[in-house]
C-alpha cells in the first residue's frame, strides 16, 4: 500500500486513509515504519529503549548552524530520553501540577469572558478566539506582560516548525536558530510571578535544580507544545458540532466530555516519530535498530478494536484509552490545561450559539497538526 502523508487529500480528510493502514501490514514511507494500529502504537510509547531524540538528531547533521536548536532539544521533554528526561520531568512535575492547574480556573475563566463576551453577527473564529487565547492563557501563567504576547505567538510558531524538520530548509533553520535565542532570553528577563518562578525554585530531595537555560527553554517548550494544538482543538470541536447537530446539547451540558471525545474522534496532533533504540517486532513489522517510526495518533484514535463505532462523533461515548495527549513517558504534560481552556471557550461559545457562515479552510502548514486555519460562524440567535 502507497503512503503519502503530504497528499493534499489526506491532508483534507487521513480517516480514509487510515482505516486502510490498519488493515494493512505495516507500510514505509519517506524513510519510516507507519505504525496506525492503537496496540502497535501504545507498545512503541511505552518501549522505554525507543529514542524521543530523532528530531534533535536530524537537525544536527543540517550543520553547525543548529547548536541553539540543539541546546533547546538536551532541555525539552519532548525531545529527550532517560536519564535527562527522567531528570527534568521529575523537576518540572514539582511544579507543573494538577492542583496548579486547576488553580489556573479563574484565570482561564477570565481570558476566555475577554475573548468571547462581545461576539456576535459573522466572526472568524479562529484568529479572533481559538488562536490567542491559549497563548494568552500560558503568558499569564509564566508572568509575562501582555506587551509580549504578540511576539511570543509569532516565536511559537516559528519554533514549532522544528517538530517538522524534514519541511525546514537551511535558511528556516537560520531563522529559527536565531528565533531560539532571542525566546530565551527574554523569557530568561522575566522575573515575576508565575511559572518560571517556580520552576527556577523547583529542587529535588538532592538539591538538583533546573539552570536558567533549562527554565528558558522548558518556557519556549510549554508554548510549542501547548498553544497551536489547543488553538486546533478548540477549531476541531466547533467543526465537529457544526457537523454534528445533534450533539450540540449534550456538548452544551457537558463540554469537558465534548472535548474529550474531539481529542479522540479529529485529534490535533495526528502524529508523532521515533527512532528505533533496538531491533523491535511491533505487530506485523520487523523494524531494525535505527529505523524511524512515524506513528499516527489520529489512526490508532479511531482503531475498532478498541472504540466501538470509532467514526462516529458522540458526546456521550464511556471515556476510553486516547491518544490525543500520547502515552507513557512523553505524555503530555499540559494536557489537562489544554482540556481546561478548551472546555470553558466550547462552553461559552456554545451558549451562544453557533451557525456556519462560510467555507472552512484547513491548515496546510504542518503535517503533523490538524485544525482549521480559518473557521467563519455566525455567532447569536
Amino acid at each position: 500500500m502507497r503512503f503519502n502523508p503530504l497528499a493534499p487529500s489526506f491532508r483534507a480528510d487521513p480517516y480514509p486513509q487510515y482505516a486502510a493502514l490498519r488493515e494493512a501490514p505495516p507500510v514505509r514511507t519517506l524513510g519510516m515504519w507507519v505504525l496506525t494500529r492503537h496496540a502497535d502504537v501504545v507498545a512503541v510509547l511505552r518501549d522505554r529503549s525507543v529514542s524521543a531524540e530523532l528530531i534533535p538528531q536530524v537537525v544536527a547533521r543540517r550543520g553547525p548552524g543548529a547548536e541553539a536548536i540543539l541546546r533547546l532539544g538536551r532541555a525539552s521533554l519532548v525531545f529527550t530520553d532517560d536519564p535527562a528526561h527522567a531528570r527534568l520531568r521529575g523537576l518540572v512535575n514539582r511544579v507543573f501540577t494538577t492542583a496548579a492547574v486547576e488553580e489556573l480556573t479563574p484565570l482561564v475563566e477570565a481570558a476566555v469572558d475577554a475573548r468571547t463576551a462581545g461576539l456576535a453577527g459573522t466572526v472568524e473564529l479562529m484568529a479572533t478566539v481559538a488562536d490567542p487565547l491559549p497563548v494568552e492563557v500560558l503568558c499569564t501563567w509564566l508572568g509575562l506582560p501582555t506587551a509580549l504576547h504578540g511576539r511570543v505567538a509569532r516565536w511559537t510558531h516559528e519554533v514549532r516548525l522544528l517538530l517538522e524538520p524534514g519541511l525546514m530548509t537551511e535558511d528556516d533553520l537560520a531563522r529559527v536558530a536565531a528565533v531560539v535565542e532571542t525566546f530565551a532570553g527574554t523569557l530568561a528577563d522575566v522575573r515575576t510571578a508565575g511559572l518560571l518562578h517556580e520552576l527556577r525554585r523547583a529542587r529535588t530531595a538532592g538539591g538538583d535544580r533546573l539552570s536558567e537555560e533549562e527554565v528558558a527553554f522548558l518556557g519556549i517548550m510549554c508554548f510549542v507544545a501547548g498553544t497551536e494544538t489547543s488553538a486546533a482543538l478548540i477549531g476541531n470541536a466547533v467543526l465537529a458540532l457544526l457537523a454534528h447537530p445533534d450533539q450540540v446539547g449534550a456538548a452544551r451540558a457537558r463540554p469537558a466530555a465534548a472535548v474529550r471525545e474531539v481529542l479522540r474522534h479529529d485529534s490535533p496532533l495526528q502524529m508523532t516519530t521515533r527512532r528505533a533504540g533496538g531491533d523491535l517486532v511491533v505487530g506485523d513489522a520487523r523494524i531494525a535498530a535505527g529505523e524511524q517510526l512515524l506513528l499516527c495518533l489520529g489512526a490508532a484514535n479511531r482503531d475498532p478494536r478498541v472504540f466501538e463505532d470509532p467514526d462516529r462523533f458522540d458526546v456521550d461515548r464511556p471515556p476510553g484509552p486516547h491518544l490525543g495527549f500520547g502515552f507513557g513517558m512523553h505524555g503530555c504534560l499540559g494536557g489537562a490545561l489544554a482540556e481546561l481552556v478548551a472546555g470553558r471557550t466550547l462552553g461559552a461559545l456554545l451558549e451562544r450559539g453557533l451557525r456556519p457562515a462560510g467555507p472552512v479552510r484547513r491548515r496546510t502548514d504542518s503535517g503533523i497538526v490538524r485544525g482549521p486555519a480559518e473557521l467563519p460562524v455566525q455567532v447569536g440567535p
